[in-house]
């Protein structure tokens, strides 16, 4: 490789950049896309086979991902900065096929489409012995992102050496590698990777059938929890709090019983579950009884908050949003009705109907069955060159009407 260049969007790392976006771009969502901010699309050599055993992917459709737009707005916590080399591409929701492939590379060919497990874990590095984590199957949660045969990076599309979806060619280790079935478009395809941290979030809390869960914000991770509780098989009593009109649909659409503006939240959830609302002397109310499971899907101090108040005793909130750096949380309510706080992130390995698989493989026979209806979530598709269009339609997604949107590269 070495004579050829293509576009690519990359994060370059710059404090004074940073820190101007984290003032003013929550103000102006242009700046954060800017020529005074992080990112630049710029003409980049592919990147080389770190080893004999990896392959060269070329782009079908990325998405973007809301720890994208956190890390764009810089709005995302510090706690990830060590875990990633820069300049990086963007792009780990990715669908692609196999363009080239490593004289080592065993298991698939040139031309099968695929999509990526983008956890940079210790099968991926090259690491022996592999860290408890990855022995246990939670390759999400390697604790050896920083070390081996590559740069740090907990993913693809927040490392150096691997490139990312958001240009035409990446690379990837055939650990991370996962076929499409021939049965499944290329939209429904860039959405295995969201659904599987959705499938991994469900089960994470495995509501009973008689259990009433609250899914707070109907993005596209909100959607897709709706989708991944629906298709695990539970029939749980989901209520849904869905802002913007479009989310509202999808909502109804995927299995919600109940869709709540957010509007007198609290006294909905209290006709919905029989719990009671009380006002102290100062302060948000103080919320006896409530809903068993809570998914916050988008991660802010309201939602933090809220989610603390809003689930009974000995509950589960499952933190499914990226949650950053949240201030202003009352934690009495942990404290005094027990509540269990569950962190979910990525995926790894589950335990589903008595067996294990890894959650990718997982996503992909659900999507089998469901992707039809989870398709039309790809709302928007941009050519790269238009990617602050795209990126501002991301970051507007409420008013803008999007849910997923991602970069098309068929063309």
């Amino acid at each position: 490789m070495g004579t050829y260049r293509f576009s690519a969007i990359q994060y370059i790392k710059s404090v004074p950049r940073y820190l101007f976006v984290r003032a003013f771009g929550q103000r102006w969502p242009g700046l954060a896309t800017g020529a005074l901010s992080c990112i630049r699309r710029t003409d980049l050599l592919p990147p080389m086979l770190p080893s004999p055993a990896w392959t060269r992917i070329r782009t079908r459709l990325s998405g973007v991902c809301g720890s994208d737009l956190a890390t764009i707005r810089a709005k995302g916590s510090p706690y990830f900065s060590p875990m990633t080399s820069c300049p990086f591409v963007f792009g780990h929701e990715t669908v692609g096929e196999i363009a080239a492939i490593g004289e080592e590379m065993q298991g698939f060919a040139i031309g099968d489409r695929v999509v990526i497990e983008p956890a940079l874990c210790c099968p991926v590095r090259g690491i022996e012995p592999m860290c408890v984590p990855c022995r246990q199957g939670a390759y999400g949660n390697c604790e050896n992102v920083m070390k081996g045969d590559l740069a740090p990076g907990i993913q693809t599309g927040y490392c150096r050496d691997t490139g990312g979806g958001w240009s035409p060619e990446f690379v990837a280790h055939p650990f991370q590698l996962h076929r499409v079935p021939d049965t499944l478009s290329d939209e429904e395809a860039v959405l295995i990777e969201p659904f599987a941290c959705c499938l991994h979030a469900a089960l994470r809390a495995s509501p009973t059938d008689g259990d009433t869960v609250l899914v707070l914000g109907c993005g596209s991770i909100g959607l897709l929890t709706i989708a991944a509780l629906r298709a695990i098989g539970s029939r749980c009593r989901v209520l849904a709090v869905a802002r913007y009109p479009h989310q509202q649909a999808f909502a109804r659409a995927l299995g919600a019983d109940v869709v709540l503006t957010g509007r007198a939240l609290y006294e909905a959830v209290c006709e919905e579950t029989g719990a009671s609302s009380h006002r102290p002397e100062i302060g948000r109310p103080t919320f006896i009884g409530g809903v068993h499971v809570t998914f916050d899907c988008v991660g802010n101090d309201r939602t933090l908050d809220d989610a603390l108040r809003l689930t009974g005793t000995q509950g589960a909130v499952v933190v499914v949003g990226m949650p950053g750096i949240p201030s202003g949380i009352d934690w009495t309510a942990v404290w005094y009705k027990e509540l269990s706080v569950l962190g979910a992130y990525a995926y790894g390995t589950e335990t589903f109907e008595n067996q294990n698989v890894r959650t990718f493989e997982l996503a992909i026979r659900l999507m089998e069955r469901y992707g039809a209806r989870l398709k039309p979530l790809v709302t928007h598709l941009f050519s790269l060159s238009d990617y602050r269009k795209a990126l501002f339609h991301a970051l507007t997604a409420g008013p803008s009407g999007a849910v997923k949107v991602a970069f098309d590269f068929r063309q």
